[in-house]
Formats: C-alpha cells, sequence, structure tokens
C-alpha cells in the first residue's frame, strides 16, 4: 500500500493544508512498469473525520489501510478543524472548507491521482462531524456519489430544535445559536446545508439516486437522534438501511469496525 500526506498551499483555506490519501497496493507479482504504465482509474472514497480530528484520524486508530487496499479504493483523508465541513468566511483570513473540498480538492484528486470519476465509483463517509458532512454533501451533490455511509450520526429535525431552542441543554443551544449566527439568521440556516432533514427529501426519486448507509451504537448518546432519523427516513420513503449495534458508544472500535461493513456496502450491486 502506499500512503502519501499531501501538504499543500490552499487557496480556499488561505493557507497550508494536510491531506492523507491512501493508494491501492501493487499486486506482489506484477511488474511495477507493467502496473504504473497502465493508467488504470480506481473507485475514491471520501473519508471524513469528526470534531476535533485531521487527516490522520482514520490511518492512526482504525484499519482503512487494510479494508482499502484489499478492495483497491483510494481514499481522501483532508483535514476540516471543527468546520462541520462549511465555509467560515469570518475565522481568521478566512476558511472555507466547502469550497476547498469541491473546487480545490477533487480537481486535485482527480488530476494528480489515478481516481476514477465515474459517479458509481465515488463514495462519502465519515463518522460524527464527518456524518454531517457525509450528508450535507450527497444532498448538493448527488451527482457525484453513488452511495454513502453515516457514522454514529444522522440529520437533525433543526424547525423543531428552533421551536424548543429554550429547552435544549446550554451546550448544544450555544452550539445552534453559533451555526444560526454563522448562516446569517435562522432563515437563512433553514436554507443552509446544515438542514440535511428537510434537503434529504429531494434523494427521494432523484434523478441521481443514492444509496445510504447509517450505523450506530446503541450505548452512544447519538443513538436516540439516530431512531428518530430513522423513523422519519421510513416515512419519507429514503433509500437507507439502518443498521444499530448494542453496547458501543461513539468510540473508535466501533467506527473501525462500521468503516469495514461500509466498504463491503459500497461493493454490493
Amino acid at each position: 500500500m502506499a500512503l502519501v500526506t499531501l501538504q499543500l498551499e490552499s487557496k480556499h483555506l488561505y493557507g497550508n493544508t494536510t491531506v492523507s490519501v491512501i493508494l491501492p497496493d501493487r499486486p506482489f507479482m506484477e511488474d511495477p512498469q507493467k502496473l504504473y504504465s497502465k493508467k488504470k482509474k480506481y473507485k475514491v472514497l471520501w473519508l471524513l473525520h469528526g470534531t476535533f480530528g485531521d487527516h490522520s484520524d482514520w490511518v492512526r486508530k482504525s484499519m482503512i489501510e487494510l479494508y482499502a487496499t484489499e478492495k483497491n479504493y483510494i481514499v481522501v483523508m483532508p483535514s476540516a478543524l471543527n468546520t462541520v465541513y462549511e465555509n467560515w468566511p469570518n475565522f481568521a483570513m478566512g476558511y472555507n472548507m466547502w469550497d476547498f473540498v469541491f473546487e480545490e480538492l477533487m480537481p486535485l484528486v482527480y488530476n494528480w491521482f489515478p481516481a476514477s470519476r465515474k459517479r458509481e465509483d465515488n463514495f462519502v463517509a465519515g463518522l460524527s462531524m464527518g456524518g454531517r458532512g457525509t450528508m450535507k454533501f450527497v444532498c448538493a451533490h448527488p451527482e457525484l456519489f453513488s452511495k454513502a455511509a453515516v457514522l454514529s450520526s444522522s440529520p437533525r429535525d433543526l424547525r423543531e430544535e428552533l421551536a424548543h431552542i429554550s429547552e435544549l441543554p446550554p451546550q448544544f443551544r450555544e452550539r445552534l445559536l453559533h451555526d444560526i449566527e454563522r448562516a446569517g439568521g435562522e432563515k437563512e440556516f433553514l436554507l443552509s446545508n446544515e438542514n440535511t432533514w428537510d434537503h434529504c427529501k429531494t434523494l427521494v426519486d432523484n434523478a441521481y439516486p443514492v444509496k445510504l448507509y447509517f450505523t450506530c451504537g446503541e450505548a452512544d448518546q447519538a443513538y436516540p437522534q439516530w431512531l428518530k432519523f430513522k423513523q422519519y427516513a421510513e416515512e419519507i420513503g429514503l433509500d437507507a438501511r439502518f443498521e444499530s449495534v448494542p453496547s458501543y458508544r461513539h468510540e473508535w472500535r466501533f467506527w473501525d469496525l462500521s468503516i469495514e461493513k461500509a466498504l463491503a456496502f459500497f461493493e454490493e450491486k
């Protein structure tokens, strides 16, 4: 296997950033010259980290290298700080993570690596905050991804939360108010990428169908919300598979187990 640590100056992040990229393995008996001159294109997994993480999380804390090379995947893992994969123009000189992914990182990967641009060869997955990013990506750009996996996360009914904002625990209320301020107000917030509860309806009967896999540990604090979204997804007819696992919390043992299952899901016909 090849693990590339890509350090680059980003136009959209206004500074340097680091991306980890896993490249497929060379079969033991295959001649390197023949392999690297084939110009073969490989499937791509855009893999997103959670809050407080960075590009190295998945490589250091899971067996993603093994799982990916078994299936000949390219895996792209950017660093997103705690941006929830959104643009933050008012942070420092600007930190526009959304624009970086779609307008900078994707062109780089497709042109500098043997990565397939085909929709059926592109998947996105993420844990926790990365799960939020995953849903944003597929709701906004279903034409780019054929399947997605959301680990220990699920869309939230933001309209209901706003209606009962005073009843939310302080840390959740402050985070919600922060997101509203970033979006420019409540109306803008409900129209923004953040509102995947509403936007996932557009995936039903879409010209670009995206198959979704949701999984969560039953001891995770996110599990009650996960169950609520599961019921909602079934009501609107979302093409999604839900799998819960007893005992697991918000933890890397669960995410390692889950990403292997997600890769198997991506391979299903």
